[in-house]
């Protein structure tokens, strides 16, 4: 599970790196993706978080920058692993952070990504 851990520790490392990056961050998302934002906002499948997050970036929004600190990795089934994290914004604001993530012809992909605020 090392390896698998180490991959899934990189599909972290890039959502972050990818956060401005529609393409790049929407290929880490299974078709039917479930994500909900920090504001509490729902987005259902790969399409619609790509109409929404071009939209975002196209707003003072592409400012607001996160890192991710992984917590933990806890594989449910060989292949479905759940990703806690904590989400730091520039504006100093944390959110937990938890990622489903499933693993589609041999590739980690995140199925759910839901982030609350820590207040």
């Amino acid at each position: 599970m090392n390896t698998e851990r180490a991959a899934i520790e990189q599909v972290v490392r890039d959502a972050e790196k990818l956060q401005n990056d529609v393409d790049g961050f929407t290929g880490l998302l299974t078709e039917d993706v479930s994500l909900v934002n920090f504001t509490g906002i729902r987005l259902r499948g790969r399409e619609q978080v790509r109409e929404v997050m071009a939209k975002a970036l196209r707003s003072p929004l592409k400012d607001v920058l996160t890192t991710n600190e992984l917590q933990d990795v806890t594989f449910l089934r060989e292949d479905v692993a759940l990703a806690t994290l904590v989400k730091h914004v520039n504006d100093g604001r944390r959110g937990a952070l938890t990622f489903v993530l499933v693993k589609e012809d041999g590739r980690w992909l995140i199925a759910l990504a839901q982030t609350t605020p820590i207040v």
